[in-house]
């Protein structure tokens, strides 16, 4: 066997044989004592071995360059010195896979490496400290998003990516060659989780790839992205809005209790909020109006005014609701009292948008007016409307960007050290 127990298995086992196996993370040699740190993805581990006591079969393998592979048995002894508290005497000493070539830059993070670097190489970059810590967090958030959805009673599914029409109108779409015919990567999953609602589902959610084909080039935006998305029928928009802050502060939550060592790797502390305050669009745009600033009601706040309102809120977590129906997408529900206003929700979590959703417009004659207004043709989405017109009930739902809650969450800067293999304007490799 390659491998009996992890790292963090093996510091709870003093006295008892184990195999460990992963990375060589430093090599030191003191004449008479080597050390080797193996590291695998639970921590790391001191390998000791004392000349003239360990077979030179053993010492032999241990002068290895770092990063090499290798599988270690040996019994696990206390240690005042080592860092981890104890320490792997070795009887054996295998190297699995030697190294053939320069590592391209230094995994215990003494040197630096500039982001570009380390995304050509992230199968390396992602044995550091920083970035195991980002993606075990990344799971916890995608892990808890399925427990909160399960608990409101949600069935999860798997739309298309593929589709024949773009879902949202515009042109920031990929198009792909589909047989004879042109089709495009989705932008979202909107309709199809709908369409699941209509059908009788009634509360559904998926976590999903979508693809925008916008030439930006930010620290928050990539040209793939996941989300987490949920739709519920039978429920109103301030509802789906309850639904949505009890499971943004289960993800929190969970991570602050799972991810303790994580967090602390990446000096961060996460303050879970209690509950999470909601401000209309239209109060929003009248505490700008307060100060110097003149907002014009309609537009849509950009990053800078977002930064505005968490200054002038004195927080920068908080719901948007009720937005303005022009700058919304078609499907959302316009008021009854005002049409000029719908029923959409945002949620700014640390003066970044997270997430975003809407009651959806349940009727047909409703969704071809929108979609009228905005020169969308009506016939690209008959597949849509006729599914509403065999009974579709009142229903709403949102979706979470997981990877800017995980920017967010890790304290990140950019975006794409958030996501495993990001895409964006340039990068499409590895």
């Amino acid at each position: 066997m390659y491998r009996t127990h992890y790292v963090s298995d093996a510091k709870r086992l003093i006295g008892k044989e184990v195999s460990i196996a992963g990375w060589v993370h430093e090599v030191r040699d003191l004449g008479k004592l080597k050390f080797v740190q193996v590291r695998d993805r639970t921590g790391i581990i001191q390998v000791t071995a004392k000349k003239g006591v360990a077979e030179d079969a053993v010492l032999g393998a241990m002068s290895v360059p770092k990063e090499t592979v290798v599988s270690v048995t040996g019994k696990v002894a206390e240690s005042k010195i080592a860092e981890a508290g104890c320490e792997l005497i070795p009887s054996k000493f295998e190297i699995l896979n030697e190294i053939t070539t320069k590592v391209p830059f230094e995994v215990t993070g003494k040197v630096p490496a500039d982001l570009d670097v380390r995304l050509d190489f992230r199968y390396v970059d992602l044995r550091t400290a920083n970035a195991s810590a980002i993606f075990q967090i990344r799971s916890e958030l995608a892990g808890a998003f399925r427990e909160a959805a399960r608990f409101l009673g949600c069935v999860e599914i798997h739309p298309p990516t593929i589709v024949e029409a773009a879902t949202e109108g515009g042109a920031d779409v990929f198009k792909v060659q589909y047989f004879e015919k042109d089709a495009y990567l989705v932008q979202s999953p909107q309709l199809y989780k709908q369409l699941a609602v209509i059908g009788g589902m009634d509360k559904v959610f998926m976590t999903v790839p979508v693809f925008r084909a916008e030439k930006h080039n930010t620290l928050t935006h990539l040209n793939e992205a996941l989300q987490m998305d949920i739709e519920m029928g039978f429920i109103t928009h301030e509802e789906a809005v309850d639904a949505l802050e009890t499971v943004v502060l289960h993800c929190l939550k969970k991570v602050k209790k799972e991810c303790d060592e994580e967090l602390k790797t990446l000096k961060r502390e996460l303050i879970v909020p209690s509950s999470i305050p909601r401000h209309t669009y239209t109060g929003l745009v009248e505490k700008l109006n307060q100060g110097k600033g003149e907002f014009k009601w309609g537009n849509d706040f950009s990053r800078e005014t977002e930064a505005q309102l968490a200054q002038v809120l004195g927080y920068s977590t908080f719901f948007i609701t009720e937005w303005p129906s022009d700058i919304r997408a078609f499907y959302s529900q316009p008021s009854e009292e005002n049409p000029k206003i719908c029923h959409a929700y945002d949620l700014n979590y640390e003066s970044l948008e997270i997430a975003s959703g809407a009651q959806r417009a349940h009727r047909p004659e409703v969704l071809i007016s929108q979609l009228k207004k905005r020169g969308l043709n009506t016939s690209d989405f008959e597949f849509y409307i006729n599914a509403f017109r065999v009974g579709a009930p009142p229903h709403a739902g949102w979706s979470i960007g997981l990877d800017r809650l995980t920017m967010k969450v890790c304290g990140l800067h950019n975006i794409r050290e958030a996501v495993l293999f990001p895409r964006d304007r340039v990068r499409v490799k590895p």
